[in-house]
């Protein structure tokens, strides 16, 4: 993951956007239970590449998306332990998958 802009903190997460159009992804994640809200917390993990640059490709976070051709989803629940994200205020305050 990177950013176009210097880092503050390279020890911190980078919470910057890039945005890329027309690519071929891959993506991988989890669906984690959030017990506060109710809600779930997704973490997508995707590497896509540009087809308009020679399949030139980036890796990072997924922080949002439109997609236009959906070919192929698997979901594997789990449903034992139960998976949680609690926030790390002692590590950026970022979530962390937990289990049980």
């Amino acid at each position: 993951m990177g950013a176009c802009e210097k880092l503050a903190d390279p020890d911190a997460p980078v919470w910057a956007k890039t945005y890329v159009t027309n690519v071929e992804a891959f993506g991988a994640g989890t669906l984690a239970h959030d017990p506060a809200t109710g809600g779930i917390l997704p973490h997508i993990h995707v590497s896509a590449g540009l087809k308009a640059q020679s399949a030139d490709g980036r890796t990072s976070h997924l922080l949002s998306a439109k997609v236009q051709f959906l070919s192929e989803l698997l979901i594997v629940e789990v449903t034992s332990p139960t998976m949680t994200r609690p926030r790390n205020p002692d590590l950026y305050d970022v979530p962390l998958l937990t289990f049980g």
